[in-house]
């Protein structure tokens, strides 16, 4: 090939721009809703199709008895395949095809797909079905361009990552799709701005925290035992100590945005008493002592911190007010927990990435790593595929926001630079 492959590949993809566009609003307009998870075949299917006409072989997976997997909302995954001229490295792009509820405070169609100026809007439209769209895109480009590169190149769009990813590169990963003998380089086109390359997350541990009381009448509370004020306590003693303590900690990871680069605690949800009433119920609650109390914890932790470490300053707070507060008593259990990765700034994927995204933008790649955690955690953990970045077009900031959109100008620049680490890794 030529010494260059950048002006080939500018103008393979330049004349796919309308098809860019296309095939990103034709995602959007699949609402795959998580939960409960709509249409993830239909989606599935439609790739499937697209990816076919291309030459790669398709395979369709369901994470059968996954968390979250049922008949009624089977969790199905699609991996394809091209296999180049001849033998060489692997390189796979993942996406997650799942996006979260709409919410309140949308002024478009959340599933019109909307092309307004450089704008494409929609639900999905940033997180993630736009980097989808752009590796496709730098696939076929790149394939067009080079038709007898050597190795291969993978393109996965998967299930449930909004909610874990259990159901969709966990399942692939323990099914031996991410198994480094048959994948050498992942990219996984999440939406972290057109010119940094993210190398990882920081860890995350969830866990429930229950106090316990005594029921009685609410007219006589003597007589039992609040779980809520015993929970009141425990709220107090974290705000006295562990958030200053916290606050403390500060890692040398490159996290983005600065305030995640200490470790973080968000108490997700609290429930005390009784049950909430069902929808439409006019009644009053009944005068009970509440008896059970329970807390979600969700604990960001830092790369030079240890998991036991983390949980020891939960439960060390819990027995020391066990100790000097009367009656109090609790429950603690985990949850989920995810130790931090970050893949090596010197590692091939990560170098090519780089090299690319200076020749596209003209600036130097910012290396970052992510404050929660995305399916690379899965990829790294049971595939044991070190070599892996989130690399992708959109601003983090809009994920999950009303109106979310995805720029074309960024995905065309994103799809040039993953062509271009296809031509730097595979031929």
């Amino acid at each position: 090939m030529e010494t260059d492959p950048l002006p080939r590949l500018h103008a393979e993809i330049r004349a796919r721009r309308d098809q860019l566009i296309a095939l990103t609003q034709d995602l959007i307009r699949i609402p795959t809703l998580n939960p409960p998870g709509l249409h993830y075949r239909e989606i599935c299917d439609y790739l499937s199709d697209r990816l076919s006409a291309q030459g790669f072989v398709t395979a369709l997976v369901r994470a059968e008895g996954a968390p979250g997997d049922s008949d009624a909302h089977p969790r199905w995954n699609l991996i394809a395949r091209r296999e180049g001229a001849g033998p060489g490295a692997c390189v796979h792009f993942n996406s997650h095809h799942d996006v979260v509820e709409v919410g309140h405070g949308w002024t478009r169609d959340p599933f019109g797909g909307a092309l307004e100026g450089d704008r494409i809007y929609g639900r999905g439209a940033c997180d993630m079905k736009g980097g989808l769209a752009a590796s496709i895109i730098a696939a076929e480009a790149f394939i067009a361009a080079f038709p007898d590169f050597r190795g291969a190149i993978e393109i996965s769009a998967t299930a449930d990552e909004e909610s874990g990813g259990y159901g969709g590169v966990a399942y692939l990963a323990e099914q031996g799709w991410f198994d480094p003998d048959r994948v050498q380089h992942v990219i996984i086109p999440e939406p972290l701005h057109k010119d940094r390359i993210c190398l990882g997350h920081r860890g995350v541990w969830w866990a429930e925290v229950e106090t316990k009381g005594s029921i009685a009448h609410g007219s006589m509370p003597f007589l039992g035992d609040s779980a809520i004020r015993h929970m009141g306590a425990v709220l107090e003693e974290i705000e006295r100590k562990l958030y200053p303590l916290l606050a403390t900690k500060r890692t040398a990871m490159p996290v983005v945005p600065e305030g995640a680069r200490a470790s973080t605690l968000n108490i997700n949800s609290i429930h005390g008493g009784e049950a909430e009433p069902e929808p439409g119920y006019s009644g009053l609650p009944a005068p009970c002592v509440a008896d059970r109390c329970r807390i979600i914890l969700d604990r960001r932790f830092l790369i030079e911190e240890g998991i036991g470490d983390v949980k020891a300053e939960v439960t060390g707070l819990l027995e020391g007010l066990k100790s000097s507060r009367p009656g109090f008593d609790y429950s603690i259990r985990d949850l989920f927990e995810v130790q931090p990765i970050q893949t090596a700034p010197d590692a091939p994927v990560v170098r090519s990435t780089g090299a690319a995204i200076e020749r596209v933008l003209g600036r130097v790649a910012e290396h970052v790593v992510s404050p929660g955690t995305y399916d690379q955690k899965h990829i790294d953990r049971i595939g044991r595929m070190k070599n892996c970045i989130a690399y992708g077009p959109g601003l983090l900031h809009l994920a999950h926001q009303p109106d979310e959109w995805v720029g074309v100008q960024d995905m065309e620049d994103s799809a040039l630079v993953m062509a271009l680490v296809l031509a730097d890794l595979l031929t």
